[in-house]
């Protein structure tokens, strides 16, 4: 490997010859759209404000993305640029570098985003900005251009199974009851966690299973829709948000005392909770303040259109 890497700092340096204060700030500005805690901004804001079904595609798509990611960096173990040249290194980053997970998402979220409105400027916008963000992690120093080309590789991968199974799998889970729904997202999220137990992975399928759960039991319950005036949007968002950072931190500061295997735990709880918020309080919330134009589901034995 050290030949491809010794190439692959030659790249970095010939890139960042033409360095300028005004390039730096765009590039870290650009590498920020592909970072997982912009993400968590974007995520809420398409399941509360745009279309509720498009954004849990989009989680659904997040989470198995970033595992799959953080799983693939834990096998190759492979070292980011500054291990060989600390100076090219512009931007902080942590842990290995093979594949890249900024150049990796932007291909699966903004792919997934493109396939959900299906016009062809989306997806335009979503290659040139995954362009833009993996060439970012380039010129900032903080990957090989291996890296990035094997992030856009299994990003491609990991997007064209997304589009070509998310028809079946939704139709099985459609077909299945409340109570099979709700055994998948435990059984999942669980056993997924419990395969590859890291701080990153925890956090991932406790959001995978309280949303999961949360979608499960807000199909059963009521009818949330994302539409409605500019101004219930904004406030949605508003509301949802300070919530969800107030139940980020409040049990945050919580569950930080105590032994290591102790905190996972309570790490995993965490986002269970925030995830049962994103994808059933907050929707619950919205419509019990008239903030959304959704509405409660008939029971089976009652007439709809009584």
């Amino acid at each position: 490997m050290e030949p491809i890497m010794d190439w692959g700092l030659e790249v970095i340096r010939a890139v960042q010859q033409f360095r300028t204060p005004a390039l730096d700030a765009l590039f870290k500005a650009i590498t920020s759209l592909g970072s997982k805690e912009f993400y968590f901004l974007i995520l809420p804001f398409l399941l509360w404000c745009i279309d509720f079904a498009i954004g849990a595609r989009v989680a659904a798509i997040f989470v198995f993305s970033t595992y799959i990611n953080v799983g693939l960096k834990n096998v190759f173990q492979l070292p980011r640029p500054r291990t060989l040249d600390p100076p090219v290194e512009l931007y902080g980053a942590h842990g290995y570098g093979l594949p890249s997970g900024h150049s990796q998402l932007s291909v699966t979220i903004w792919g997934a985003i493109a396939a959900a409105f299906e016009r062809t400027w989306t997806w335009i916008a979503a290659g040139v900005l995954a362009f833009l963000i993996g060439f970012s992690r380039i010129y900032l120093g903080v990957h090989f251009p291996t890296d990035v080309l094997a992030g856009w590789f299994v990003g491609v991968v990991l997007l064209a199974g997304y589009i070509t199974l998310r028809g079946p799998i939704e139709a099985w889970l459609e077909e299945r009851g409340l109570v099979v729904q709700l055994a998948v997202a435990v059984v999942l999220s669980v056993a997924l966690v419990l395969l590859h137990t890291t701080e990153d992975t925890t956090s991932l399928m406790g959001i995978l299973l309280g949303a999961g759960v949360g979608l499960a039991l807000l199909r059963q319950w009521f009818v949330y829709r994302a539409d409605g005036p500019a101004w219930q949007r904004a406030v949605r968002l508003l509301v949802g948000a300070a919530i969800l950072a107030g139940l980020r931190f409040g049990l945050k500061a919580v569950a930080s005392q105590g032994p290591e295997s102790l905190q996972m735990a309570f790490r995993f709880v965490r986002y269970v909770v925030l995830g049962l918020w994103i994808s059933l309080g907050a929707p619950w919330l919205f419509n019990k303040l008239r903030l959304a134009p959704g509405e409660r589901k008939p029971a089976e034995n009652e007439n709809p259109s009584a």
